[in-house]
């Protein structure tokens, strides 16, 4: 296996609501909050499980002609740059969400053009 979800994001209006929910739901605990708002959901063991964890991210309004939803990646058995290659290989393209060149991670959309990013953590496989 090469890379597992080990993240989700969802674009919300109250982050906070949706973590009482989601943590009722699937017995996740909040594991970390940030200025911006957003919450962190997950596992009780926490970020890297078998399970990804939920940032809910504070939007006041859903974007249009973009999911609300996207899915972060993190490389099991290579590095961060190869672990890019090969997803490029298999269809993926870069994607410009307005990052500064800074980031650790690497926004990607596939074939469909649905956006997700390849963290620099590499995370044991399941």
């Amino acid at each position: 296996m090469a890379c597992r979800i080990s993240e989700l994001v969802l674009g919300c209006r109250d982050p906070e609501v949706l973590a009482r929910f989601w943590c009722e739901i699937l017995d996740f605990v909040v594991l970390g909050r940030e200025d911006d708002d957003s919450v962190e959901i997950g596992p009780r063991e926490g970020f890297g499980g078998p399970q990804p964890t939920i940032i809910l991210s504070r939007r006041d309004e859903p974007e249009h002609g973009k999911s609300r939803l996207h899915i972060d990646v993190n490389a099991t058995d290579r590095d961060q740059g190869a672990e890019l290659e090969r997803l490029l290989k298999l269809g993926a393209r870069p994607a410009d969400i307005g990052q500064t060149g800074q980031e650790s991670w690497h926004v990607l959309a596939d074939p469909e053009g649905n956006e997700f990013c390849l963290l620099k953590a590499r995370l044991n496989a399941l």
